[in-house]
């Protein structure tokens, strides 16, 4: 499943670039510059939503339907 995340970079001090995706908390990164940032985000995004994915796996209760939601959300 693919899923679309803005992300936003921002110069930081000694000219570092700091990557975050508002909408996942925890998405937050530093690279030496604007390509190792984009690297690094989107692994941390990977990495998150594995996480965030493996938790809930475990923690619902065994009779529990999962299903695919599929919506549409404006860019802006």
């Amino acid at each position: 499943m693919k899923r679309e995340y803005q992300v936003l970079y921002q110069e930081v001090e000694d000219g570092w670039i700091m990557a975050t995706v508002p909408e996942l908390p925890g998405a937050v990164i530093q690279g030496k510059d604007l390509a190792e940032a984009r690297i690094m985000i989107k692994e941390a995004v990977e990495l998150l939503l594995d996480s965030y994915h493996a938790s809930a796996m475990k923690d619902a209760p065994g009779n529990a339907i999962w299903e695919i939601l599929t919506v549409d959300v404006p860019v802006t």
